[in-house]
């Protein structure tokens, strides 16, 4: 057994040193689905789960290893100082190397490209001061290669994750996910991208290389030393300036061709309405779990913390120009119902102001060389049918987001570590129908009247109606933003304005074990808006 190195004695190894011992780190490594030694799952997991794991890891051989670290560094954001962030960094051990593409001029995290099928090994070690775990957003793994913050490591140890690629080709993300430190350690900047492609994708003619954009917005506060500022609240955090990969006032050179635009919300708790300046419809071609089966129009998209959305822009349209991709002002987005922002927010940039997102300076046309100003219409399933909509049903689970006695609950609960209330267990195998409902139980003590993403952890689910609301000016606010829903295809994060329904179709398969559904405005999940779901195996 080697002897694990201290994060300060391991920063002064060489590179090649570090990764070999890396894969070392822990004590009598436990190999599974995602581990850490036995003795440090102890008490996290139970004794069949730990066994469950134990029993999964002989057979398990990495296409891909991957060292993956989360650390304190310095990045140029502003004129001047240097900005302190927190960041991840990766290296491939073994496997293609192409793999992980970091992003240049940002404290995002590289982006990983992984296949369907895939087996990937991550050794993730956590170099910051805190407790830390990584979540993969949008994928589904196993139980333990989930992130649940039970499975948190501490500064200078090492968590080890094994999980095959079963998700359909699109953007997913990943992210940090410690109870109550999820959005400073996101506001700091642990989060990036995944890209899962196949050959039916590829087959497709979509935009590729420097045509394929990833476009990460999110809102940041700098002090006068251009240092990170956070703070939280029960509406969530809210900065004044809009960052597009890392960078202020973002703007992106571009030629006069068709362009596939990947963009996340990777905010806190800032909802877009994005649109292009001049009214031009966006062209939307996949959104959370992949690509649609055919594209959908928008005049402008409604986009939650998390929620990821994909577009195909031919940008000959404005040869020689410069078009801008902005955010139009909405209702409803503070704690309280009202004009642009909610009325609730301090924020100097209120949560449904009218602001620019990114420039884009299109090059002059080639007048020598004509171009396809099209690509040719994805054809075939890609994913499964696109669902259709307002398909209401009688709901299998019920659960009402509200605020009681100061706190964000789901169904008046707030996170307990590993706590699963009876209405909380699903059986493997099950197809069921979840309703979502943002307002408190009447006759109840609750309030609240703000926007609340949902997201559910370890799987992609349909939409397959929403109920607009019944109070009079939270249907005024709604009406500002429902026309930018993208509710086709898959997802597993949905936006609930304040008043509104929404219902969901579930299919539980492959993994039993505790995973997570919550609110993805960070300080809401942080402050308890959090609860687990168990899987278990059938009875019979």
């Amino acid at each position: 057994m080697k002897k694990q190195h201290s994060p300060m004695k391991r920063a002064a190894l060489g590179r090649r040193e570090f990764l070999r011992l890396s894969g070392w780190s822990a004590l009598g490594l436990l190999a599974g689905a995602a581990f850490r030694t036995p003795q440090a799952l102890a008490g996290r997991l139970t004794t069949s789960q730990t066994s469950a794991l134990a029993a999964q890891t002989p057979d398990f051989v990495p296409d891909v290893e991957i060292a993956l670290r989360a650390a304190p560094d310095q990045v140029q954001i502003l004129p001047g100082a240097p900005t302190t962030v927190w960041r991840y960094q990766a290296e491939v051990l073994s496997g293609p190397t192409n793999v992980v593409q970091p992003l240049p001029d940002t404290y995002l995290g590289p982006i990983l490209h992984f296949r369907p099928g895939m087996k990937v090994r991550i050794r993730f070690t956590n170099d910051l001061a805190e407790e830390s775990i990584v979540h993969w957003h949008g994928l589904h793994v196993p139980e333990a290669a989930d992130g649940h913050p039970r499975l948190v490591i501490g500064s200078g140890e090492e968590y080890v994750y094994e999980y095959e690629v079963m998700d359909r080709p699109g953007t997913y993300w990943y992210h940090p996910h410690p109870h109550g430190r999820t959005g400073p350690q996101a506001y700091m900047g642990l989060a990036g991208l995944i890209f899962i492609s196949d050959d039916t994708e590829q087959a497709l003619g979509l935009p590729t290389g420097d045509r394929d954009l990833p476009l990460v917005i999110q809102d940041r506060t700098l002090d006068a030393q251009n240092q990170l500022v956070y703070s939280t609240s029960t509406a969530g955090f809210l900065g004044d300036a809009i960052l597009v990969n890392g960078q202020p006032k973002a703007t992106q050179q571009v030629n006069p061709a068709p362009y596939r635009l990947r963009i996340l919300n990777g905010s806190n708790s800032r909802i877009y309405k994005l649109a292009w300046s001049d009214g031009t419809p966006l062209k939307v071609i996949a959104t959370d779990g992949g690509l649609l089966d055919t594209p959908v129009s928008r005049a402008y998209i409604t986009l939650a913390p998390a929620e990821r959305v994909e577009l195909l822009v031919d940008f000959s349209q404005w040869a020689g120009q410069t078009i801008t991709m902005k955010s139009l002002a909405f209702s409803g987005g503070g704690l309280i119902g009202g004009g642009p922002g909610g009325g609730a927010s301090q924020a100097t940039l209120p949560n449904g102001a009218e602001f620019p997102i990114v420039q884009f300076q299109v090059a002059q046309a080639a007048s020598s060389l004509p171009f396809k100003s099209f690509l040719p219409l994805m054809a075939g399933p890609v994913t499964s049918s696109t669902p259709a909509t307002n398909r209401w049903t009688q709901a299998d689970r019920t659960f009402q987001l509200y605020m009681q006695f100061g706190q964000w609950t789901i169904n008046g609960r707030t996170f307990q570590m590993e706590a699963v209330a009876p209405d909380e267990t699903v059986t493997l195998g099950a197809e069921e129908v979840w309703e979502f409902v943002n307002q408190p139980p009447a006759g109840s003590m609750g309030g609240g009247g703000m926007p609340h993403p949902i997201h559910i952890h370890g799987l992609q689910f349909r939409i397959i109606g929403r109920q607009p609301p019944t109070d009079a000016q939270q249907r005024a606010n709604w009406e500002t933003v429902k026309d930018g829903y993208v509710d086709e295809g898959w997802k597993d994060t949905v936006l609930l304005m304040a008043g509104e329904r929404v219902q969901l179709q579930l299919a539980f398969k492959d993994y039993t074990g505790l995973y997570l559904y919550h609110c993805h405005n960070l300080e809401h999940e942080d402050m308890g808006m959090m609860r687990n779901y168990r899987i278990v195996a059938p009875t019979n």
